[in-house]
């Protein structure tokens, strides 16, 4: 029988990757699939290599699924830095995104960025956030950052042409 091949393996690997991390379901088989091959006999690295983690991963795995049984390979939570702000306060800044800033309370401001929205936090909720953070808070509640069009003052005309390298069409130059 012919052996059967992919036909662009360097491409199919990475995607067929992305798609086993990409639901909570896909990296439980993968991880399940990793401990079969140490149960069939192959040491982590090999069975790391087939699979294309890192040695390591594949030992957690067999550790936490000696010691939690199949539980001990589901999605564990990740840790980190627990959020500033509780869900309440994020359906505040949501309420205040719905109106202008200077109906919530912020002069000087016409559209909300990320320097308005942390004055908003820290004066409304009491939490002092970074500029980043508070732009983020955008993409995380569904709206978009405006930029205002910058406002030209009035200028005279005269000097406007003057200053124009090219010529205006229709006139031409005389030199």
């Amino acid at each position: 029988m012919k052996p059967l091949t992919i036909a662009d393996p360097k491409t199919m690997i990475p995607a067929l990757q992305d798609e086993i991390r990409r639901s909570d379901e896909s990296c439980y088989d993968h991880r399940l699939h990793g401990v079969l091959l140490v149960a069939h006999g192959l040491t982590c690295p090999q069975a790391a290599d087939l699979l294309g983690d890192a040695p390591r991963s594949v030992e957690y795995w067999v550790n936490r699924f000696e010691s939690n049984g199949f539980a001990g390979l589901t999605e564990q939570p990740k840790s980190g830095r627990p959020g500033r702000l509780a869900p309440e306060h994020l359906e505040k800044i949501e309420a205040a995104l719905r109106q202008s800033p200077s109906q919530v309370g912020l002069t000087g401001a016409t559209l909300w960025d990320g320097k308005t929205l942390a004055a908003f936090v820290r004066q409304q909720l009491g939490v002092t956030l970074g500029v980043r953070q508070c732009q983020r808070f955008f993409r995380q509640l569904n709206f978009r950052l405006r930029k205002p069009r910058p406002v030209v003052a009035s200028a005279d005309p005269e000097q406007q042409a003057a200053y124009k390298k090219t010529p205006q069409t229709g006139k031409r130059r005389v030199g």
